[in-house]
């Protein structure tokens, strides 16, 4: 089957408005779409322009919040009602959208003691996972590079992973980035090969500012083919900024489309 190519609306097209973002990935031959935080309007507005353009919503972020809540709540120690209130917001929009994976933000956690950030997001993992079982829905976690996102709860996906060991719960998963990982310098085919069993969704961009990948550079083009012979045919999203126009700089992946790799 392959992976699919689902753009990332947000990073994609920052100069269109929103209500025309959507046609323009539709255009631009994507099924699948990312939004970082639809919570601009209301649920049923996401909902009507996905309709409208024909689009899945493949996945989103819990809301984050200016000040302590810029990185999400869910490992921020005594912020328990404030990660209920954000997840309850995300369950809204996957209700409305049909979107069945939501990215749960852990938070910036630099100024906490990292055994209560654990126990914190151990607590809130719980409560979303039994909502997430009554709502069908999958939760995903993401290790965020130290460079960009200095004091997140987590850095690389092994620390993401020994969370998940902890659950062994089918509905939470690794999302696996490219980018983070090649940030953070790690061998990609090693990380390939540790988190494919784990990776319930996958994003990409080039290391060098976070445009259109390079698949020449850090064994990229290898280290994606083998996700998807480890297994992975899910989505694949185009989470970096253009260099130009979204469209323009589609052909970075032509050489997995050849390959088969992309469906």
């Amino acid at each position: 089957m392959g992976m699919r190519l689902a753009g990332n609306l947000t990073w994609l097209y920052p100069d269109l408005p929103w209500a025309a973002r959507f046609d323009a990935a539709a255009r631009d031959g994507f099924r699948g779409v990312e939004i970082l935080l639809p919570y601009d309007e209301s649920p049923a507005w996401y909902a009507q322009q996905l309709r409208a353009s024909g689009l899945e919503l493949a996945l989103f972020n819990t809301p984050v919040t200016p000040g302590a809540g810029r990185l999400g709540w869910a490992a921020v120690p005594g912020a328990e009602a404030s990660f209920r209130e954000a997840f309850d917001a995300a369950r809204g929009v996957a209700a409305a959208t049909g979107c069945r994976t939501i990215h749960v933000m852990a938070g910036h956690v630099a100024d906490h003691d990292a055994a209560d950030c654990a126990a914190a997001l151990r607590r809130n993992l719980s409560h979303a996972l039994a909502l997430a079982e009554a709502d069908d829905l999958t939760l995903a976690l993401e290790a965020l590079n130290r460079d960009d996102m200095p004091g997140y709860f987590y850095a690389r996906p092994a620390q993401v992973i020994e969370v998940l060991r902890g659950f062994a719960s089918p509905r939470l998963r690794l999302q696996f980035d490219y980018y983070h990982c090649m940030k953070e310098g790690l061998d990609l085919a090693a990380a390939v090969r540790d988190c494919a069993p784990w990776t319930g969704h996958a994003q990409i961009a080039g290391v060098d500012g976070r445009h259109e990948p390079d698949l020449s550079q850090h064994g990229l083009e290898e280290a994606v083919a083998s996700l998807a012979d480890l297994g992975y045919d899910g989505w694949l999203g185009c989470e970096y900024a253009p260099r130009g126009q979204a469209a323009e700089g589609l052909a970075w992946a032509a050489p997995l489309r050849a390959r088969g790799v992309l469906a």
